[in-house]
């Protein structure tokens, strides 16, 4: 009989005291377990595109974005590089004849892009009609380019690709600051 009761209070002590490591250890076992990087969520707040492109594109509308660093690894934990590179990409709704208004100028010479929009993130692809004819001027590139270095030393040194749709008042926009 006390062989018996020797083994329940061996199997007792082992059991509370395991407990609280095997607790421990699934618990450190989480906190180092490397989260999977995640892309960049869609955004449709339109104060940040505003402030950046509404200067020479004028007031936009039911605008679907992304803006990331592109040398960063998604992970939230790892110190940021002394130089940043943001990309902001997406497509945005232009006030009615925007678009015709943005394209007919004489100083920038707009001619059919040609299908659609290059190296575009899969999480916008939705958002971009497949029917649309996008026009594209490299001067007017230069001119938008120029407007939003013009603006304040925090927004980085843009350099964009800004592609018109007329029929539907769309601007695609694939812009890259840098901070330095």
């Amino acid at each position: 009989m006390d062989t018996q009761r020797g083994r329940t209070n061996r199997r007792r002590f082992l059991l509370i005291a395991g407990l609280p490591l095997l607790t421990v250890g699934g618990g450190l076992t989480y906190l180092m377990w490397p989260e999977p990087p995640r892309g960049p969520e869609v955004r449709t707040d339109l104060e940040p595109l505003n402030r950046r492109l509404g200067p020479f594109l004028g007031e936009l509308t039911d605008a679907h974005w992304l803006g990331y660093d592109i040398d960063g690894t998604g992970d939230s934990r790892s110190i940021p590089g002394p130089d940043s590179r943001i990309r902001v990409v997406g497509v945005a709704r232009l006030p009615a004849g925007g678009a015709a208004a943005i394209t007919g100028k004489p100083d920038h010479v707009f001619a059919a892009a040609g299908g659609a929009p290059y190296d575009l993130p899969a999480a916008l692809k939705q958002y971009l009609p497949a029917a649309a004819t996008w026009q594209h001027s490299p001067s007017f590139d230069t001119y938008a380019n120029g407007q939003g270095a013009a603006g304040q030393a925090s927004d980085g040194i843009p350099s964009g690709r800004y592609l018109f749709d007329t029929a539907r008042d769309l601007v695609h926009f694939d812009v890259l600051y840098l901070f330095t």
